[in-house]
Formats: structure tokens, C-alpha cells, sequence
């Protein structure tokens, strides 16, 4: 018998394909195109892309059809400031928080990500950046912070992938990740919180460099 698929799991696969940059920041979803893929009716279909709206991965524009989230220069700066306090505040608490099992499994992550870095492999370091952040946010022990972290995180994960994308950010990151680390060992809020913030906030040189890499990637701003 055949398994048509639920809103749940065609909404799992949309986030992935926009995650792995598949669907582009800007991008019109074609539901009838969805429809062919998954062999299913429109409505698991618009279910899913209502839960993908509700998380803010995409926008429906009402008689233009359903886009990728994409912002304005103003929108992404300061979906980046709120995703840098956000993230601040969870290296605080974790660094209070986290348990003896969870530090052992953040720090394999971590030294995961350390190879991936060496050798330059800018997919597998993003998939594991995100594994090291979700570790933070659950060793926080406050679900609701630790849900909208990650709501956040999702929210900006096509454009951070793009960020790895800049000359040597790739080797900056792990680093800045080393002292974010660093900071949760040693049980240091503040410095993990300062760490983290500074890891996270997109501005200055940075910032330019994140607008550089979306045009050279061809991808819309302000749908």
C-alpha cells in the first residue's frame, strides 16, 4: 500500500530543502509542483507551508503565491541582533545549567566540527554548526527559551549558510565556537554570553560580507 505523506513530514523535507539551499532565501514555492513530488493532494500541502509561514521560513503574498522568507538589509540586521541576544542568553544559562553528559556531547560536536573545519568541508561544518547551537539551547533546561532559539536559528539558516560561503569565515567560526566552549567548561555566564553574542551579530565588515555573498548567489531581498 502506498504512504501518502502527512503535512509533518512534507513540512520536514521543505525545511531541509531550504536549509540545504535547495529553495533560496526569495524563491516562489510552486504547490502543484509539490504536489507532483509528493503524489499527495493540496492539503497536506498547505498545512505544511502554514507551519513553515508560522515559523517564519516563508511568506504568503496573498494572489502572488508563497515565497522563502527574504528581508530588506534593515530586516535581516535586526533578525540578527534578536538571534544574538537570543543566543547570549542561552550561553548564560547553559553555562550554569548544562550537565556532566551534556558538556561530554557538546564537545564532541565540537571537535567534529574542528575536522570538518580542517578540512574544508563548508556542508558537513554548516549541518554540524547546527548540532552545536541546538546543544546550547538544550542545555539551557528552559524549553520555552530553547524553542524559540531554535526558531530564531531556523529562521536565519539560509543566510548563515551563506555566511560560511566568505573567505575564511569558515576557520573564524570554529574559533569563535572554541571560546563559546571554552566559556560553558569553565561555568563563565558572562563570557559564554559575550562569546556567543559575538559569534551571532551580523554587522559591520561582517554584515557586508553577508550582503556580498547574497547577491553573488543571485538572491532576492524584500519579497
Amino acid at each position: 500500500m502506498r504512504t501518502i505523506p502527512n503535512a509533518l513530514r512534507i513540512r520536514n523535507a521543505l525545511e531541509n530543502a531550504i536549509f540545504e539551499g535547495i529553495y533560496a532565501p526569495g524563491q516562489q514555492i510552486d504547490p502543484e509542483a509539490l504536489e507532483r513530488e509528493f503524489d499527495c493532494s493540496r492539503t497536506p500541502i498547505r498545512e505544511a507551508l502554514f507551519q513553515l509561514e508560522s515559523s517564519g521560513l516563508v511568506r504568503v503574498m496573498p494572489k502572488r503565491g508563497t515565497f522563502v522568507s527574504s528581508w530588506t538589509a534593515a530586516e535581516l540586521a535586526e533578525r540578527f541582533e534578536a538571534m544574538a541576544e537570543t543566543e547570549a542568553s542561552c550561553g548564560r544559562l547553559a553555562a550554569r545549567r548544562i550537565t556532566e553528559a551534556e558538556m561530554q556531547a557538546f564537545e564532541k560536536i565540537h571537535s567534529e566540527c574542528n575536522a570538518l573545519a580542517a578540512a574544508g568541508d563548508t556542508d558537513g561544518y554548516y549541518r554540524h554548526n547546527s548540532l552545536f547551537h541546538h546543544c546550547i539551547y538544550r542545555a539551557t533546561h528552559n524549553a520555552f527559551l530553547e524553542q524559540e532559539a531554535a526558531r530564531l536559528h531556523a529562521m536565519l539558516q539560509p543566510y548563515r549558510r551563506m555566511q560560511l560561503r566568505v573567505r575564511g569565515r569558515l576557520s573564524r567560526s570554529f574559533t569563535e565556537h572554541d571560546a563559546v566552549v571554552a566559556a560553558i567548561r569553565a561555568g563563565d555566564g558572562e563570557a559564554a554570553a559575550a562569546a556567543l553574542r559575538d559569534h551571532v551579530i551580523v554587522q559591520g565588515d561582517r554584515f557586508h560580507d553577508l550582503l556580498s555573498a547574497l547577491r553573488q548567489g543571485g538572491t532576492a531581498m524584500g519579497n
